[in-house]
């Protein structure tokens, strides 16, 4: 039998890169091909990592996979870490490293945009507030630490972009990519005039934009490395929280898809959506004709790596949380251990327990700490509920997937039935399933169904319990940061 043509999916993630090949059905052919990497932090708040290196890494992944695949490349496409920022010169060195969203650094500079101008008029516009993870104040921080990055004109980008200036013959900026960096206007498809003119770099200093389905080719140049590659169509990177969606299954306003990493998020893909996402909330793109609404947390699994690496659970922690009680531990907690996005953007909220008193044990910590990071996902899908009333919700990520009891915590903090998604490799699917479509192979990404598992349903009295916790929670960071 002849090998059947694939698509391969380049999958740049924060801590690991990876290569897969699906088939023309959607399905993973093979093995994945995966090299983790760690970044760089500082005492400051930055994080950040170099772009050579990485690419490297992401090249080698693509090395061991084609040597054991076999069949036509049809096309490549890529799921790329969403907001990152470096510079590169005329000759396309980088001449810093990769900025990640989660660098703190510029966090002085959110004020100064608020100065600027009204961010509630720009996030309507911009489907972005004013915060760290975005471009405008990392330009502003990096102008005045580094001021020599602005006495020539160097093209600002992200590592997605870094890829394809590397590897493509036309290196360009997807719409995907682009609404992701606060300097995009999401109804017009463009980048935005007002934000620009308030910032330390100009238009030209940005590669041009192209939809989803727009391809190019490999450099000649490369040919021998992967001469397999020559004829095959290239897509530009799209954005990460976008491809996981689409892989995953939620590929329109039917389902919210919870995503429960070390961070977490919960988002909605909408078609021709146009206006304002919810006050909190964000808007990006998966394409011109796709919107994706929602909100990123920044503290989920890593509450729970916190809390084992520093609280003395018991062997048995997972046994005595799920016997443990809703809220019966008498605490209200603030999970905010990395700062906080969705809803609020306070990069300064913080960590805090109250209510703790001589009787409080590590599990009554460990339960309150996991219920309060659930209760971010009710308020998050509360937001959401206006723009997808009827969805369903799908949730991944091994912060869920393997402590069962905390499925069975935010699936009562919601209050909404909630199912695990069976693709293990959502982001890079979905990158696979935007290029099928792009080829023409598949007609609609949403044609092609997404393996779930059962579903799971909330305990109104559990929830109603939550309910009130969530009213706690809620006042317990009014005081705290009232002055703020």
């Amino acid at each position: 039998m002849n090998a059947q043509p694939f698509v391969i999916a380049l999958d740049a993630g924060t801590s690991s890169v990876r290569a897969l090949a699906f088939d023309t059905s959607g399905q993973q052919v093979g093995d994945i091909a995966q090299i983790a990497y760690s970044q760089t932090t500082t005492a400051d708040g930055g994080v950040e990592c170099e772009a050579p290196q990485l690419l490297d890494l992401l090249g080698q992944c693509l090395d061991e996979l084609l040597s054991k695949v076999e069949g036509e490349v049809l096309a490549v496409g890529m799921s790329c870490f969403w907001h990152s920022l470096m510079a590169v010169n005329a000759e396309g060195a980088p001449q810093t490293p990769i900025y990640s969203w989660a660098d703190n650094r510029a966090r002085a500079y959110v004020g100064v945009l608020r100065e600027l101008m009204d961010e509630d008029i720009l996030h309507a516009r911009l489907g972005t507030p004013f915060h760290t993870s975005f471009w405008p104040a990392k330009l502003l921080w990096l102008r005045d630490v580094r001021p020599e990055l602005f006495e020539s004109k160097l093209q600002w980008l992200s590592f997605g972009e870094f890829v394809a200036l590397n590897w493509t013959k036309e290196p360009r900026v997807s719409l995907s990519m682009a609404s992701g960096t606060g300097l995009f206007d999401q109804n017009k498809c463009d980048f935005d005039e007002e934000m620009l003119s308030h910032l330390p770099i100009t238009r030209d200093q940005l590669l041009p934009l192209c939809d989803a389905g727009d391809a190019t080719e490999l450099k000649p140049e490369l040919a021998q490395r992967w001469p397999r590659l020559t004829n095959a169509k290239w897509f530009m990177a799209l954005g990460d929280g976008a491809c996981s969606n689409i892989g995953g299954g939620g590929t329109d306003s039917s389902t919210l898809a919870l995503n429960a990493g070390t961070s977490g998020a919960l988002r909605v893909v909408l078609h021709d959506f146009e206006g304002a996402p919810p006050h909190g909330l964000w808007r990006y793109r998966v394409d011109k004709k796709r919107s994706l609404v929602g909100g990123a947390l920044s503290n989920c699994g890593n509450v729970l790596m916190w809390a084992r690496q520093t609280l003395l659970l018991p062997d048995d922690w997972q046994q005595q949380l799920e016997a443990m009680a809703p809220d019966s531990h008498g605490l209200s907690v603030l999970p905010f251990l990395a700062g906080e996005r969705a809803p609020i953007w306070n990069p300064n909220a913080h960590f805090a327990v109250a209510g703790a008193t001589l009787h409080t044990n590590s599990m009554d910590i460990l339960r309150a700490s996991l219920e309060a990071a659930a209760l971010r996902y009710r308020v998050l899908g509360d937001l959401l509920a206006p723009l997808a009333p009827e969805a369903q919700i799908t949730f991944s990520g091994g912060a869920l997937e393997h402590v069962p009891a905390w499925q069975t915590i935010v699936c009562d903090a919601m209050g909404r039935s909630l199912c695990a998604s069976k693709e293990a490799e959502a982001s890079a699917r979905g990158a696979a399933l935007l290029a099928l479509e792009a080829i023409g192979t598949i007609s609609d990404v949403s044609d092609v169904p997404s393996e779930r598992g059962e579903y799971l349903k909330p305990n109104a009295n559990n929830s109603a319990i939550y309910a009130r916790a969530l009213e706690r929670q809620t006042s317990l960071y009014s005081k705290l940061h009232e002055t703020q």
